[in-house]
């Protein structure tokens, strides 16, 4: 069969993979969520909106005779990861899935770990504070049990609708940052508190290191669980596994 893979995107991982693929002569189709207003632009062809779930997924995958499916979506799109796996194994289709390894504290860093976005709203029921809030614009409206802090929004679109923080300021921003850019924003608006989901890689770790260096502490939302899947984290690992056909990468 000709490999007509179907990259799941979002994600610098994603146009990172999709440059490859285009310079390798291979074609396919990158989806995207919807949450961007504006993607970047990718060298294949891209769609943007849900499939419809699991059975729409697999519908999908049969009409337009998908080869292999790399799921390089974001660590916290779970559902859609999710999804993906149950959808492949029922179709039949092999999957992998491009990943960014999770970042780790080290000896400098100040972290309070909690295991999602509600345990982060209970960790800012405290005095008020100057948070930066990188959660990202979908679950903004979550910390408005909290509106006693200053909050640092940084985000890719502006929100649709008014926030419930009545003091609050967005940064309209596209990563990757620089850790010296982000001890200057920080700095700027005093911040003494960041809150950030666990992503992983580098483009979005440069407020951590600023946090380090400034000595704040950051409250971490660990990764949702999901099922048992092949994993690679980068992107010559996946051309390797399409290229062979394989299954079985231990990566």
């Amino acid at each position: 069969m000709d490999k007509n893979p179907l990259i799941l995107g979002g994600t610098t991982e994603a146009t990172a993979l999709c440059l490859a693929l285009s310079a390798a002569g291979i074609g396919g189709t990158i989806s995207f969520a919807g949450r961007v207003m504006r993607p970047v632009r990718q060298p294949l062809p891209q769609r943007v909106g849900g499939f419809g779930g699991i059975a729409g997924l697999v519908r999908y995958l049969a009409d337009h005779r998908i080869s292999h499916v790399i799921d390089a979506t974001h660590p916290f799109a779970a559902q859609i990861s999710a999804n993906a796996v149950r959808a492949c194994a029922e179709a039949q289709v092999p999957l992998i899935a491009l990943g960014r390894a999770p970042w780790s504290a080290g000896p400098d860093d100040n972290w309070a770990h909690v295991p999602d976005i509600a345990g982060a709203v209970a960790a800012l029921n405290r005095p008020a504070a100057r948070v930066m809030l990188a959660v990202g614009r979908m679950h903004l409206a979550e910390f408005a049990p909290n509106p006693q802090h200053f909050y640092l929004l940084r985000l890719i679109d502006a929100p649709e609708a008014a926030l419930p923080f009545p003091d609050c300021r967005i940064v309209q921003d596209r990563g990757p940052f620089t850790t010296e850019g982000d001890l200057a924003l920080m700095r700027a608006h005093r911040i003494d508190l960041v809150v950030s989901k666990n992503s992983g890689g580098t483009g979005a770790q440069a407020k951590l290191l600023a946090a380090r260096a400034l000595g704040i502490p950051v409250v971490m939302i660990d990764r949702p669980a999901l099922p048992p899947r092949l994993e690679a984290h980068d992107v010559a690992a996946v051309l390797d596994w399409l290229g062979h056909g394989r299954t079985d990468l231990g990566v």
